[in-house]
C-alpha cells in the first residue's frame, strides 16, 4: 500500500500541557436561611390568637351584663 502524504503537519508544542481534562468538581455556596415558621402557619396562628382574643371580649362582656 503506497504511503499518502497528509496536507496536514502534526504540531507538538516544545512547552506546557498537553491535553487538559475537565474534570467535575463539587461547588460549594452559602446556606440558604429557611424561616422557621412558614407565612402561611404564621397567618393562621395569628387568625387563631385573633379569635381567641374575640372569644375573650365576648365572654368579659357577657359577664357584665350579668
Amino acid at each position: 500500500m503506497p504511503e499518502v502524504k497528509s496536507m496536514f503537519r502534526e504540531v507538538l508544542p516544545k512547552q506546557g500541557q498537553l491535553s487538559f481534562e475537565d474534570v467535575p468538581t463539587m461547588v460549594l455556596c452559602k446556606p440558604k436561611l429557611l424561616p422557621l415558621k412558614s407565612v402561611t402557619l404564621e397567618k393562621m396562628e395569628k387568625m387563631q390568637r385573633e379569635a381567641q382574643e374575640a372569644i375573650r371580649q365576648q365572654e368579659l362582656a357577657q359577664k357584665e351584663q350579668k
